[in-house]
């Protein structure tokens, strides 16, 4: 029996995989890509699927659960499986003895996913912490590794992973600190939730209990039970303008070398879009958390047809309303918005 995308996926929504395997060690993981490749099967890897959406349809290829396991410490530096848990790995540095993680802390999905958008949170991104990563080269058959100059990270989430497919992560080192203190605080939410001022530095476990309770407050911790976290986390990017409109000026803006951004969440719901909006819309299957504008959520019994046209209205009414254009910020695959 073919198997569902939807169980491999934290928005729960997609359709049957033509083909299924597990990759339990990086040889593994190679070996399959590798004589996928030679066969000309596509090829679709999947680690924690928190920000994967994929049609209905399913995928007309080979899908690939990397479940690759593996950290080690040697001073300062964590090396890390791809398919290693992020949040274990967060947790696993701080009984280490290790600081600089503790703010990526909450975040779903496999350490290996966390170079390809330059996973951040809170005043942390990926590439502060990357020391190197080996990578296997789809085009030339070679395993190498590279340092954080070769990974193209950039603004807004980028790097040369992104919107290519050519390489695959097999794992990473991080250098980290020997020390139980945070790093210095950079976020003011964070900062007000732990009682300090900003470039304050506090417990380093302190801060990840602090980061979890907010991503909480947001569903944006995963919880089986809880629909809100039946998502790919924000769905939406914060968009980056040459010139605010007049009538987003009120909006939440910040400087950004590329321009000025603006909160997606605050055009979202400035658009007339509320918590929980969209149980009247369609079927009433997907509507955007009760929580946090920016993720549109499975309320159980969705498809992807269902996220698409909820996330295409939801784009339509903001431009509409400000003239600016959200874009997805999770991967979509064999599907778009309207």
């Amino acid at each position: 029996m073919p198997t569902a995308i939807s169980g491999l996926t934290t928005m729960r929504v997609g359709g049957p995989a033509r083909a299924f395997a597990v990759a339990s060690t990086s040889d593994e993981l190679v070996s399959l890509v590798r004589d996928a490749d030679a066969s000309g099967t596509p090829v679709l890897l999947v680690g924690g699927g928190s920000n994967l959406v994929v049609s209905d349809d399913g995928f007309d290829g080979l899908v690939v659960k990397v479940e690759t396991s593996g950290v080690r410490v040697d001073g300062d530096s964590m090396w890390v499986a791809a398919g290693e848990r992020w949040d274990g790995v967060v947790a696993r540095s701080l009984d280490e003895g290790l600081a600089g993680l503790e703010a990526l802390s909450g975040i779903p999905g496999l350490s290996g996913a966390t170079p390809v958008q330059n996973v951040g949170a809170y005043g942390t991104v990926t590439s502060d912490v990357l020391e190197s990563l080996t990578v296997y080269d789809r085009e030339t058959g070679e395993t190498s590794v590279w340092g954080p100059e070769r990974c193209g990270f950039g603004l807004h989430r980028q790097s040369v992973f992104k919107h290519s497919t050519r390489y695959v992560i097999l794992d990473t080192t991080m250098r980290l600190r020997r020390s139980g203190s945070s790093d210095p605080v950079r976020y003011a939410g964070l900062a007000d939730r732990l009682g300090v001022t900003i470039g304050d530095t506090v417990a380093a476990k302190d801060v990840r209990e602090a980061v979890l309770d907010l991503r909480r407050q947001k569903g944006m911790v995963l919880d089986a039970s809880d629909h809100d976290t039946w998502s790919v986390g924000s769905f939406f990017l914060n968009p980056v303008l040459a010139e605010v409109p007049s009538s987003a000026s009120r909006a939440p803006q910040y400087p950004d070398p590329s321009g000025i951004k603006i909160h997606a969440a605050w055009l979202i719901q400035n658009a007339g879009f509320a918590h929980g909006y969209g149980t009247e819309f369609g079927n009433g299957t997907a509507a955007l958390s009760t929580k946090h504008v920016l993720a549109i959520t499975n309320r159980g019994g969705a498809t992807t047809a269902d996220v698409m046209a909820l996330a295409s209205h939801i784009r339509d009414g903001v431009e509409a309303e400000f003239g600016i254009t959200l874009v997805p910020e999770c991967d979509l695959v064999g599907c778009s918005l309207a």
